[in-house]
């Protein structure tokens, strides 16, 4: 059995990450408001204890995870450590008595309490002193509203603003300046200026590799070449294939061997963590975590699908989709210094052909549109049901390309 879990990351002020909201359905089909709250808390709370656990999702970091009064009270939050949980109250549960009790037997025990989606109202003043977050949706929320709510708290400064749906640059400003110190939403995805990033000798070297794998028939004389020419590169190379994720019966003596020992898969998906890590030595490893689980998540649909003669397009694609963030400019001047193929340049300019299908799929299930994702599964003759699979799948495949390469 498998969870329908995905994660959105939540950062600080420096865009260092600080957790992860979880976000569970009983599968793409049974989607909010198909399962009450209730029963949708329980069930990830269950699957954190039984079939997965919360690192795997997390890294590590805190989990946030929405509960219901009834599931507060019933306790589900203390089967899960205090270190591991920050308990967001949902904004349908109405301040009372029993709530109040239960926060304070909570954060008497030492957990971190955040209200989610928080709909002002005076009588949560009454739970201020053991509240540690409020989560603020600022894609729908006033900024007059945000106003009285911060005035609201100014005699609990050790209350933490979380800015919700963050979608854009301006509006991460716009919070940023309203004082939130906490922000949720994918304006880390979006760049950030508009300006032309020239890439160094190794980059330009990279990118060209990019180009030459990006095609189903490589030429490994022309590889081994860019590599030849470039020690650091062929250092990390050398490196990675001497790793214990490759097994080999002899040493390597060339970088052409190593070529061979890695295979065409292997070197696109390699060459492409080195250049989104390499560009993006100024951005939050996060960035870099959500392409690579985007890579091979849409690999992995690839290969399920068998529409693609070369699945590691669709690797690729995923890859480079977030590569406007990471250069801080638009997606149009970033594919006009990579020689990448048209496909490619397609899906991510335009979102058109197969690979922009990939690559919609794996962002309706990453930002948890459940039911556009079935939707989507379904009109690609994809069946539902191996999403979770792949997902939990590419989440652990980064991890262990993370500590592989020391990104």
């Amino acid at each position: 059995m498998y969870f329908y879990a995905a994660r959105q990351p939540i950062l600080d002020i420096n865009k260092n990450l600080i957790g992860y909201e979880l976000l569970f359905r009983d599968g793409v089909n049974n989607v909010f408001p198909n399962i009450d709250g209730d029963e949708a808390t329980s069930r990830l709370v269950e699957g954190s204890q039984f079939n997965f656990g919360l690192e795997d999702l997390t890294a590590g970091k805190p989990a946030y995870i929405n509960f219901t009064l009834e599931t507060i009270i019933k306790g589900y939050p203390t089967m899960l450590g205090t270190e591991q949980l920050v308990i967001e109250i949902l904004e349908t549960v109405q301040p009372g008595k029993r709530l109040l009790a239960a926060v304070q037997e909570l954060k008497a025990k030492g957990y971190t309490i955040a209200l989610d989606d928080y709909q002002h109202q005076k009588v949560w003043r009454h739970f201020y002193p053991f509240i540690d977050q409020i989560k603020i949706d600022c894609l729908h929320t006033a900024r007059e509203t945000i106003l009285e709510i911060k005035e609201a708290l100014i005699e609990f400064p050790h209350i933490t603003l979380v800015a919700e749906k963050i979608e854009t640059y301006e509006a991460y400003q716009e919070a940023v300046a309203l004082g939130f110190k906490l922000f949720q939403g994918f304006f880390f995805a979006k760049p950030e200026m508009v300006q032309s990033k020239a890439l160094p000798p190794s980059e330009m070297a990279l990118a060209e590799l990019l180009y030459e794998t990006s095609s189903v028939d490589m030429d490994l004389k022309r590889v081994t070449q860019v590599f030849e020419r470039d020690v650091n590169l062929s250092y990390k190379l050398l490196r990675y294939a001497n790793s214990a994720a490759f097994k080999r019966r002899a040493e390597i003596a060339t970088i052409k061997q190593a070529l061979v020992v890695l295979g065409n898969q292997e070197l696109k998906k390699f060459l492409s963590l080195l250049f989104a890590a390499q560009v993006s030595s100024e951005k939050p490893v996060e960035l870099i975590k959500l392409s690579l689980t985007r890579a091979r998540f849409a690999e992995l649909l690839a290969i399920h699908h068998g529409k693609l003669k070369d699945p590691g397009m669709a690797f690729l694609a995923g890859m480079m989709s977030l590569m406007d963030a990471i250069l801080d400019e638009s997606m149009e001047s970033v594919m006009s210094k990579l020689p990448l193929s048209v496909d490619i340049k397609d899906a991510l300019l335009r979102r058109e052909g197969q690979l922009a299908a990939y690559l919609n799929l794996v962002i309706d299930y990453e930002q948890a549109r459940w039911e556009d994702a079935h939707q989507l599964a379904g009109s690609m003759l994809i069946n539902a049901e191996v999403l979770p699979e792949y997902y939990h799948d590419a989440v652990a495949w980064c991890q262990e390309q993370m500590t592989v390469l020391e990104v």
